[in-house]
């Protein structure tokens, strides 16, 4: 590959193509690929297919870019659920074309990263949701109580291509390297068997959005600290704290105005709104007056919810596929949640777990005298398993709350089933973690 052949000059000597293309570049961005794991994208090939002939796959990925062959494929579209209602729109790119953009952020990201604001943490090295949060507690217990709650609107939908490019420009002198960015954002999105086009948007899944992101709200970001604004942002949720309600809307009057006039992003005016921190979620936590941090109503109820589709009523698997199926979920959940600091909000959903395997248990009981013989199996006295079934009157759902049913599959026995609960030691062990599981 020569630079002379295509016009191009390294200005400033940075030599990022090269690195790009470096073999042990490659290597270690599949590295990085294979932790974060994913679906094939368009292309069908999965993670495990290109990494049983792993060598063959790189050096010809390696030949191609050296050889501008390259050509990066579009994304496949995948539409989720958001807990609150509509869709979060998720871009699967092929393995290869993750390989590459891994590959660019390895090179680029550099040259970013020590100029990003001390206030900004998400997808960045050494920085997690939990700083975030830590960060928000000071703002609070120092007194900052009032919150402007930011809510950019469909923001990695609507992030124009061309100011990306122009912002990278700022410090990447590699016409090369901004040359194999815009192919990348410009590859299109694969929908029903055909590639559309499109000039704006960053897919959620791929390895370079998370970068470019952070690129593009970095203006944001210079803009609260010339104002001397307390600000914590993750990506793009972004908190500002301040003393009291008339400073709160006068920030979020003049935010708004900057962030759709300079930086020709949309605000979303009925999400965004200022509110005593008590009243506000961020990243699944609440920040209560004075510093306490716990888990965010919006949280709690969406994990129950998630428990009720894990263990319905009418549950056909075994219990201990049950169990596994349940232990893999709050594995994750509680990991990140036991920053909280009311350990009785992870109790509750582990009283909620076992509520709904009791639900089960009575509900495969189709005859009440059945049931009752069962309770007394388990050591239940007969007169109270007799009253708790027969004279209360109870439905299912409140006989599985019941003492009786309680101590007939207690807690202990759970545990005894391999069920996991957290332990004071596992919360301690895991808030001590600046790599802690991930988020379900």
């Amino acid at each position: 590959m020569g630079q002379l052949d295509l016009g191009l000059e390294l200005s400033d000597g940075h030599h990022l193509y090269e690195e790009v293309c470096l073999r042990r570049t490659l290597e270690r961005a599949f590295k990085k690929v294979k932790v974060n794991k994913g679906a094939p994208g368009p292309d069908g090939e999965s993670l495990e297919e290109f990494e049983d002939d792993l060598e063959s796959e790189l050096e010809k990925l390696r030949e191609e870019l050296e050889g501008w062959t390259y050509q990066p494929g579009p994304v496949r579209r995948v539409a989720i659920p958001k807990p609150g209602g509509g869709e979060r729109l998720l871009g699967v790119a092929n393995v290869r074309d993750r390989i590459v953009q891994q590959a660019m952020v390895i090179t680029i990201e550099p040259l970013f990263e020590s100029g990003f604001s001390e206030h900004s943490y998400g997808f960045r090295p050494g920085r997690s949701q939990r700083d975030a949060i830590a960060r928000a507690k000071e703002h609070v217990g120092e007194g900052r109580e009032w919150v402007v709650d930011l809510d950019l609107e469909r923001f990695f939908d609507t992030v124009n291509h061309d100011r990306v490019v122009q912002l990278l420009r700022s410090k990447v002198r590699d016409r090369r390297m901004i040359r194999l960015v815009s192919m990348t954002l410009r590859s299109g999105i694969w929908i029903d068997g055909k590639v559309e086009k499109s000039r704006e948007g960053l897919p959620q899944g791929s390895p370079l959005s998370p970068l470019l992101s952070n690129i593009v709200l970095d203006e944001l970001d210079g803009e609260l600290e010339r104002r001397g604004l307390n600000f914590v942002r993750y990506a793009d949720d972004c908190n500002v704290f301040v003393s009291s309600r008339k400073a709160a809307e006068r920030v979020l009057d003049k935010l708004t105005r900057f962030i759709e006039e300079r930086l020709k992003l949309k605000v979303n005016r009925t999400k965004s709104k200022t509110g005593l921190s008590s009243t506000v979620k961020f990243l699944g936590m609440t920040v209560l007056a004075g510093g306490m941090v716990v888990v965010s109503a919006g949280a709690m109820t969406k994990a129950k919810a998630k428990v009720k589709e894990l263990l319905p009523r009418s549950a056909k698997a075994p219990l201990e596929a049950q169990i596994e199926s349940v232990n893999r979920w709050y594995r994750g959940w509680a990991g990140y949640f036991a920053m909280g600091e009311y350990p009785s909000q992870l109790h509750a959903i582990e009283a909620r777990i076992r509520v709904r395997f009791r639900l089960q248990f009575i509900k495969n009981h189709k005859r009440k005298k059945h049931l009752v013989r069962k309770l007394a199996k388990r050591g239940i006295r007969r007169e109270t398993a007799y009253r708790e079934v027969y004279l209360r009157n109870h439905g299912r759902w409140r006989l599985a709350h019941t003492f009786g049913v309680a101590q007939a599959w207690p807690e202990r026995w759970f545990r005894q089933q391999g069920l996991l609960t957290v332990s004071a030691e596992e919360r301690s062990h895991w808030n001590s973690l600046k790599v802690y599981p991930k988020l379900m």
